[in-house]
C-alpha cells in the first residue's frame, strides 16, 4: 500500500467519523443552506444548454446517505426550477448508470443506504450531456484536489467526462471545515473546479 493510499485511508477514517457525530437535525439544516449557495451558482444560471432549443441545464446530483451534507432539498429545489436533474443508479461493477430525478417519491431503495430514481436507464454515458456535475465527497483542498469515498465511481464519472471533452463545471458538496490546505493526491485523481458548503462557494484554478 503506498504512503499517499494508507494517508488517504486515514483522513477518509477522521471526517467520516466528525460525519456519523453530526446530530439529524444538524444535517438537515445544513443541507437547506448548501441547496440555497448551489442554486447561487453562476454555472446554473449560463448553462450551455440553456435556452438552446428551449431546453433546460442539465445537473447530475446525487441522494445524500448518512452524515454526507443533505442533497435532497437540493434537487427538488433544482427540480422545482425546471432544471433536468440526472441521479446516480450503482451498477454491480460499481459504474454509474443515470436516470432523470422526477421528484422524491419515485425514489426507491437500492442498497447500501442508497436511493435511485426508478425511471428509465440512460446509461453511464448520459453523464456527459450534464452541464454541471454534483459530486459528492469527503474534503478538497485549496487546488480543488477532491477526496472521495473510496469506491472509485466517481474516478469512473471523472474519467468518462475528462473523455468527453465537454466543459462540465465539477462541484463537490461538502461541509465547512472539510476544505483542507492539501488531501493526499494519487495519479488518478482529479480536480473540481468549485466546492460548495453551507456557508459559501470556493473556487480554484488549475
Amino acid at each position: 500500500m503506498s504512503v499517499e493510499h494508507e494517508e488517504k485511508r486515514r483522513l477518509r477514517r477522521d471526517l467520516q467519523e466528525v460525519r456519523r457525530a453530526l446530530p439529524a437535525d444538524a444535517v438537515a439544516v445544513r443541507g437547506a443552506a448548501l441547496a440555497r449557495r448551489v442554486r447561487e451558482l453562476d454555472e446554473l444560471r449560463t448553462a450551455p444548454s440553456e435556452g438552446a432549443e428551449g431546453a433546460p441545464p442539465t445537473v447530475a446530483a446525487y441522494v445524500s446517505i448518512g452524515g454526507e451534507p443533505d442533497t435532497r432539498a437540493l434537487i427538488e429545489a433544482l427540480r422545482a426550477a425546471g432544471v433536468r436533474v440526472l441521479l446516480p443508479v450503482l451498477l454491480p461493477d460499481n459504474d454509474l448508470d443515470w436516470a432523470v430525478y422526477e421528484g422524491p417519491e419515485r425514489l426507491v431503495p437500492a442498497g447500501w443506504g442508497l436511493r435511485e430514481p426508478d425511471g428509465p436507464r440512460l446509461t453511464p454515458e448520459a453523464v456527459t450531456q450534464a452541464d454541471v456535475v454534483l459530486l459528492p465527497g469527503l474534503a478538497v483542498d485549496r487546488t480543488g484536489l477532491r477526496l472521495g469515498r473510496g469506491g472509485g465511481s466517481y474516478d469512473r464519472v471523472l474519467a468518462r467526462l475528462e473523455r468527453s471533452g465537454r466543459r462540465t463545471a465539477l462541484v463537490v458538496l461538502l461541509y465547512d471545515d472539510e476544505v483542507l490546505e492539501a488531501v493526499p493526491a494519487e495519479s488518478h485523481d482529479r480536480r473540481v473546479h468549485a466546492a460548495v458548503t453551507p456557508s459559501g462557494v470556493h473556487r480554484f484554478r488549475h
